[in-house]
């Protein structure tokens, strides 16, 4: 069966040619003009031999370079990698040598990506400079389950992997999320300050978007002031973001009493605590839905879905297609579903799930069993087949034989008056093998007053013994990764002792 993602940008330019696609600044891109573009820059690729099968990495802002770039790689056939915009020229070389890309499509902002082509002698091109007659270029036709793009994990723990994921994999998941979970038309109108090489960004904001032929506003870095302002500016209908971004939306909505006319908030990348939800949504007057998903499922698996039902607290309920259930997380070689109610490992299977790691198949055999794959989240689901998230089965922390789980802790923290952001952590003890440490961001006017003995005895007096924090510290803000999620192996090892 011929299918490729291409075809998201290439249909929505024939059905809806005068409608904007990309909103930058004060440029505005129609869909019929974006396409040629596209197909303008596939051409200039094809005079430098890329063909179908070759994979061509891109490394860019959010810009509108990258959807030209992007799609143009697709016509062709080819396979797009994505590239961390904030990878040093070490770990983008890594990346263009383990995919064995023939071409880095990058940008002047990012200049680590020449540098990084240049230590794998890569040929590195700017889109600027891709320019060719795109008037013949059509989309090349490709299996569902041909590859489309390689994302490259945030490699927690060594070296990065890519996840290949098919043209079926994205084309259904940029489907699904547009239909049935957003319900995007024509008119709808997307905020992207998610990156656009993180799946989040890609996935369910740009492709999502092109499928429904929905407006993007792209903002090539995130600020609350600046995004509040571009949604009011724009009429912004759909805004996506991590809680990072919600709590600095909260903050900019204290100075702002504006409000766009938004229809959704939806959250991902991680755990939205319940206290910053039930702020939000009383600041916006607009529910928030959060969904889950990873890299290797391209990457929604649950959503809140308004036509099923939505229940705080939870990420949801399986998406259309596919299938999420609880396992054993202590059994390795085969998966043991557990009934509603116990915590265990989140498993997923259906037309989400990626093919492969590249080049890694003792991870993909691990990662891949019994049809099922193996998230590395902790979670429950309860009997109306809604997921709650627990934790990273990586992340859990194990004291004295207990088994803690961060985000518990962090969403009780968050109750506390004083505390605007909460992470917990473990870090070694030489007793209960693992202390629960929380690394809290002060809310402002709690800032001179607060001290960590009286966050420690107001924890000890609201959670279980073995939970509490009995370690606490104070900063001003989070190590974050490129799509804002805070990275806790950071905070580990600048607490370790």
């Amino acid at each position: 069966m011929a299918l490729s993602l291409a075809s998201l940008l290439s249909e929505s330019a024939r059905f809806y040619p005068q409608r904007t696609a990309t909103v930058l600044g004060e440029a505005k891109t129609t869909y019929a003009s974006l396409w040629a573009q596209a197909r303008n820059v596939a051409a200039a690729l094809r005079e430098r031999g890329i063909q179908a099968g070759d994979r061509v990495a891109l490394l860019m802002p959010n810009c509108d370079d990258f959807p030209r770039a992007y799609y143009a790689i697709l016509a062709l056939g080819a396979v797009v990698v994505p590239v961390h915009a904030l990878l040093t020229p070490a770990e983008i070389a890594y990346v263009l040598e383990d995919s064995e890309a023939k071409l880095l499509i990058g940008h002047p902002v990012l200049a680590a990506g020449r540098e990084g082509a240049a230590l794998r002698g890569i040929p590195y091109a700017e889109a600027s400079d891709l320019a060719g007659d795109g008037s013949a270029i059509t989309v090349v036709d490709r299996d569902a389950d041909d590859d489309a793009v390689i994302l490259y994990t945030s490699g927690t723990t060594g070296k990065p992997k890519g996840a290949v994921l098919s043209n079926l994999n994205m084309v259904m998941n940029a489907t699904v999320s547009a239909r049935d979970l957003l319900f995007l038309t024509p008119e709808s109108v997307l905020l992207c300050a998610l990156p656009l090489f993180h799946s989040f960004g890609q996935s369910v904001v740009m492709n999502a978007a092109f499928r429904a032929g929905a407006s993007v506003v792209l903002m090539p870095r995130f600020d609350g002031a600046a995004a509040l302002d571009l949604m009011i500016r724009e009429s912004v209908t759909i805004f996506e973001g991590v809680p990072t971004m919600y709590v600095a939306l909260l903050e900019a909505a204290k100075n702002d009493a504006r409000r766009p006319p938004l229809k959704h908030m939806m959250s991902g990348g991680a755990p939205l605590p319940m206290a910053l939800l039930e702020q939000v949504e009383a600041t916006f007057g607009v529910a928030v839905e959060e969904g889950y998903g990873l890299s290797e499922t391209s990457p929604v698996a649950t959503f809140n879905q308004r036509i099923i039902g939505t229940k705080a607290g939870t990420v949801g309920t399986p998406v259309w297609g596919v299938d999420v259930q609880i396992a054993n997380a202590d059994i390795d070689d085969r998966i043991e579903l557990l009934p509603p109610g116990e915590r265990g490992e989140i498993v997923i299977r259906g037309h989400n799930v990626f093919s492969r790691y590249l080049n890694k198949p003792e991870a993909t055999a691990a990662a891949k069993i019994d049809g099922w794959f193996r998230s590395g989240d902790i979670g429950t689901v309860d009997e109306d087949g809604f997921i709650a998230i627990l934790d990273r089965k990586k992340d859990m922390i194990l004291r004295g034989g207990f088994n803690v789980y961060p985000r518990e802790v962090e969403e009780a923290l968050l109750r506390h008056p004083a505390v605007a952001q909460a992470q917990v952590i473990g870090i070694p003890h030489e007793v209960h093998g693992e202390e629960v440490m929380a690394v809290i961001v002060l809310a402002e006017d709690a800032r001179e007053t607060t001290k960590a003995e009286q966050i420690v005895e107001w924890a000890r007096d609201n959670m279980a013994r073995h939970k509490y924090p009995r370690e606490v510290a104070f900063v001003e803000s989070y190590p974050l990764g490129p799509s804002g999620k805070v990275l806790k192996r950071e905070l580990v090892s600048r607490f370790m002792r």
